[in-house]
């Protein structure tokens, strides 16, 4: 069988092209928009909840309207880019975000700005994956696609912290308004610049006919899921609500592989899911969520609730936990290179697991040096290892053809990880809260939430135990399996 045929060059002669470090800075700072959009919402929240007269449901449903979309059309939107075209589908999700940033920052009611919210999630569900996917393609595998990676895993933290800072001087000036047309400048700078450094590419090997049935099953089931596990702690884990999606999600699973197996274009090929690299790339990245998620939703609530600090103070001084993470991610990918997945992989966790386990010791009395610093700089080591070993674990050794694909499933398991830990010590946090909210019961609660994180902890490294040691580059067309990584005992 002949190799699947692309439209543009192949990654080896990206490798050569001078154009290849403008075209990630382009990629990179799609990523960070995405990233900062998500945060900084939540920093303009009480006042938007104000000016629109929300009542506190309508307000939630402005960041699930989004939270929904985006995780439920992931693998769809990956899957779009690898057989319409990479770049068109990035630019597609492109010009969406610019619509809907500029219907949000207008919107005069709870209906309009939930809806343009939902429609922005689809936009990022199409321009993440395929930014990711764009990226496997201009970097040969190996050492210049993983401090590329690297570089992409980077900007997830800057991002965040900068939506801390920002967000709230933004509101305070400009008003809510702000929050949202930020992204406008940026976005149109984008749309003039990408057709010029970035490649287009499909995959010309299959017919350009989309698995309907499998794309509505996984959509289903992952909204389903999503919806799920950020109901629960409010709803309850043993709810009508929560035990009847959570069995809908294991029907519509079983159904999705079903319909994959006897599909002659299935959306997710089960091949690829069987594979060790992707397998246990995006289990591990699950668990690396949920810690993430979850040590920076308690130590937030920590800071601000317990030691009184403001919003943007916690924002700036919880900003070494996202350098750190910079430093991390380049320590991982030269781990990754020289040594293989699983002796960059087993530190990092570990590291997240000790500054879990130290945040146990927090109590009403203390203070951002004796209580959060230490931890944040163990713990943003650790994070920009473990995130950037999981990223390249989960793309290496994916055939061309299926790199949206894969860039898709990455994310998925990423926001599904994040909502599931999130979940999970929300509830934990409750249950051992059992007084009014003084500093002294919400401190106990946090500590027992970072009990929860040292038990991801420990399944975490379960997973990165199991990651193949070094693997051996293989090239095969991309109609064949590609064999999994030669790996150590």
């Amino acid at each position: 069988m002949k190799p699947a045929r692309v439209t543009a060059t192949s990654a080896s002669d990206g490798e050569r092209d001078p154009r290849r470090w403008t075209a990630l800075v382009v990629l990179c700072c799609a990523s960070f928009m995405v990233i900062l959009d998500s945060q900084i919402v939540i920093v303009g929240m009480p006042a938007m909840q104000s000016a629109l007269a929300l009542d506190p449901s309508a307000a939630q449903w402005i960041l699930t309207a989004n939270l929904l979309t985006f995780g439920g059309l992931l693998l769809l939107g990956g899957r779009s880019a690898d057989l319409l075209g990479r770049r068109r589908i990035f630019m597609a999700g492109l010009i969406g975000f610019l619509v809907t940033s500029v219907i949000s920052g207008f919107a005069w009611n709870a209906e309009v700005i939930i809806t343009a919210r939902a429609v922005h999630g689809v936009s990022s569900a199409l321009m993440v994956p395929s930014a990711l996917s764009i990226l496997m393609r201009t970097f040969e595998e190996g050492a210049e696609r993983n401090k590329a990676i690297a570089a992409w895993s980077a900007v997830g933290g800057i991002g965040a912290t900068t939506a801390m800072l920002v967000g709230g001087w933004l509101t305070s000036n400009f008003g809510w308004e702000s929050v949202f047309l930020v992204n406008v400048p940026v976005v149109l700078v984008l749309l003039l610049v990408s057709p010029m450094v970035l490649r287009e590419s499909r995959d010309h090997g299959r017919r350009r006919t989309f698995d309907l049935a499998g794309a509505l099953t996984s959509t289903a089931a992952l909204v389903a899921l999503v919806y799920a596990i950020s109901e629960a702690p409010v709803v309850g884990w043993l709810s009508v609500q929560t035990t009847g999606l959570l069995a809908l999600v294991v029907v519509l699973g079983v159904v999705f592989v079903g319909i994959e197996a006897r599909s002659s274009a299935p959306l997710v090929p089960l091949r690829t899911l069987r594979m060790r690299t992707v397998a246990t790339g995006n289990l591990l990245m699950v668990f690396v969520a949920m810690m993430v998620f979850s040590l920076s939703f308690l130590s937030s609530l920590y800071g601000q609730q317990v030691l009184g600090y403001s919003a943007i103070e916690y924002g700036l001084l919880g900003s070494i936990m996202p350098v750190m993470a910079i430093v991390g991610a380049y320590i991982g990918q030269a781990v990754v290179t020289r040594r293989g997945f699983r002796p960059a992989a087993v530190p990092g966790v570990v590291m997240l697991g000790v500054a879990c386990a130290m945040l146990i010791m927090i109590n009403v009395r203390g203070n951002y040096v004796g209580d959060l610093l230490f931890p944040f700089v163990i713990f943003g080591l650790g994070l920009g290892i473990a995130h950037t070993t999981a990223s390249i674990v989960a793309l290496t050794g994916v055939t061309e053809s299926e790199s949206g694909l894969a860039s898709g499933l990455v994310h998925a398991a990423f926001q599904v990880g994040g909502g599931f830990g999130i979940a999970i010590v929300s509830t934990v946090a409750v249950s051992f809260s059992t007084g009014p909210d003084q500093p002294s019961e919400l401190t106990n609660g946090f500590q027992a939430g970072f009990v929860a994180c040292v038990v991801f902890a420990v399944v975490a490294l379960a997973c990165a135990v199991a990651l193949p040691g070094r693997r051996t580059a293989v090239s095969v067309p991309d109609d064949e399996v590609r064999p999994a990584p030669v790996a150590g005992p």
